[in-house]
Order: C-alpha cells, then structure tokens, then sequence
C-alpha cells in the first residue's frame, strides 16, 4: 500500500484517515518515546489526541509532550479510567479509523500502514490488530504476545470468549462508526474494557475482526504496568465475563464457554495468589489458594501440589521458585 502524502496537521475542514487515541496516566517518562514512534510512521495522514486521565505526573508529563503541542490534540480531565479517557478521545476524533495506543508502548514504523492496508482488504474489516514484542522487564524481554496469547483461526465471539483469540490493545485500528454506534467503551470496568468492547463490537455490531501475526508493536513491560500485574488482569477480565453472563442473547455454547473461561480463569488467579503467599512462606494461606484452584479446576498436577504443601510446604516452594527461573 502506498504512504500517503498528506500532511498529518492537516486544516480543520479536511478530515484525517486515522485518528491515533494515546490515554496517559503516570506515563510521563514514556509519553515522548509513544509520540514519537507515532510521527515516525510511514502513514502520514493522521491526527493524534492525547488525553490525560488525570494523572498525578501531570507537570512532567505537559513537560514531555510540549515539542508536540502544535501537532497534536491535548486533552485534561479528571481521573475516570482508560475507557473514559479513550471516549473522551473518540468524541472529538474526526478520522474514519481509530488506532489506540497505551501512553507507555511503542509502535513501529510500518503499524498504520500495514493495519490500514489489512482493514481495507477482502472487502472491509471493521477492526484488525497483529502481534507486539515485550520489552522492558528482563523476565518479559524478546517475547511476543502471541507467544503465551496466540490467535488461532477465524475471530469470533466464542474465541474471543475462550481466549483462542487475544486482541493487543496498543496494535489495533478500527473504523470508529461502529464502535461509537455500540456505545463505546464501557467506563464501569477499570480495566478490561477492551476486552468487553471488542465482545460487544462483534456481537451488537456483527464487526468483522482479524489480525495479523506480524510485530507491530513493542509492548512496555514494568513493574505498575498492568501488563505486569496477571491477578488484576484476570480479575477484570471476570468482571467483563460476570456482564456478559447477563445478556440474554448468549445460545447454551457461548454460555457453556463463558463459565468454563471464568472457572479457567479463577484457577490461574488462585494459583497466582498461592505462589505469591509462598514467597513470603505464608504457607497455610498458600496452601487456601491451591485449594481453591483445584475446586475450580480438579487436576493431577494441583492434587500432588496440595499433598506436597501438606507434607513439606519449603520443597513446593524451592520447586515454585526453580519454574519461574
């Protein structure tokens, strides 16, 4: 596909292809690196909004992201969340396609361009998103998303129900009609509301969504990040999963995949809990938790476990510990 010649700062009556949504709240160190993987995109014809959710860093932050206040839309407002604070962007952007980009991630040069020459294939997607590489923890560092989170096949709302599809905020562009018809994010979930919009897109928008497996994206990993932080990432996908058991529309499979994801789910939090006692040798709390993971899901493997916190809880912690190296 060709790069557009247009100017990105374009005058007010000529609508730009995409407008680029980039949330900030306590992202001020990175906020400078995110602007400038956007202005370096091979795809020019864009606009970029920023919107600061009520960030505590807000001086450092308006420090960093001063070269660009001429070329850019900057928006301040009291904390309400990234969902409110990519409405707020959604509102005023005037693209026909939106990309979304967390104030802390970084794309590379070819992520407009290629997203917007995939949506545009085979007739129209509504939505497409690819892969991203992490960086940043040295635990994390060089693997990709799709590694532990891949996407098999056809997207639809059981795979991404199920997790067989996982969509990376940060690498998506999506036409924005259909996500303004459908109400947008929902601003009551404090995180997974990308999760949730995506469900709803495909089922009160019949969207179409796919992906590509390429790295457009490098994925900022570190300690505060939500990407870092697996409990509070499972924990609001259940709260999305806890919403959606409430349409009435769902057929038996969908429901039957939803309650086993959110059984699946329970486990890996309970497990992450226990390992977290373990480290500070709270044993019997450890012990609850793998307990507890095993109502949810029986298994071998966590029926040894228990018998092993039963008999000599400081050898399931050596071992906990020699897996995570």
């Amino acid at each position: 596909m060709s790069t557009s010649n247009k100017n990105q700062f374009s005058s007010a009556d000529v609508k730009p292809t995409v407008s680029v949504i980039i949330p900030a709240y306590k992202v001020a160190r990175f906020i400078s690196e995110a602007l400038d993987s956007v202005f370096a995109q091979r795809f020019t014809d864009f606009e970029v909004i920023v919107i600061n959710d009520g960030s505590p860093d807000t001086p450092y932050l308006e420090q960093q992201i001063a070269k660009y206040r001429g070329s850019i839309k900057y928006l301040s407002q009291p904390n309400r969340g990234a969902g409110a604070a990519r409405n707020a962007g959604l509102r005023i952007a005037r693209g026909e396609y939106v990309a979304f980009l967390d104030g802390d991630d970084v794309w590379l040069p070819d992520l407009l361009e290629g997203q917007l020459e995939l949506i545009r294939s085979d007739g129209g997607y509504d939505l497409v998103y690819a892969n991203a590489i992490n960086f940043g923890d040295s635990v994390s560092n060089s693997v990709t998303y799709m590694t532990h989170n891949p996407s098999h096949g056809e997207v639809t709302f059981k795979k991404l129900l199920c997790g067989e599809c996982n969509v990376v905020t940060s690498t998506v562009v999506a036409r924005r009609e259909p996500i303004i018809r459908i109400g947008c994010f929902d601003e009551r979930f404090p995180n997974s509301q990308d999760f949730d919009l995506w469900l709803r897109l495909i089922k009160d928008a019949n969207a179409k969504i796919t992906y590509q497996k390429k790295i457009l994206v490098r994925r900022r990993i570190y300690q505060g990040s939500l990407a870092s932080d697996p409990i509070r990432s499972f924990s609001g996908e259940l709260a999305v999963l806890s919403s959606v058991r409430r349409r009435i529309d769902l057929t038996a499979e969908e429901k039957n995949i939803l309650e086993d994801t959110a059984r699946k789910r329970q486990c890996t939090i309970e497990i992450l809990k226990a390992k977290q006692h373990l480290a500070i040798r709270d044993f019997q709390t450890a012990a609850e938790s793998f307990a507890a993971a095993n109502r949810y899901e029986p298994s071998l493997k966590l029926g040894i476990v228990l018998f092993g916190m039963r008999i000599a809880p400081q050898v399931v912690r050596r071992i906990v510990r020699l897996t995570r190296s």
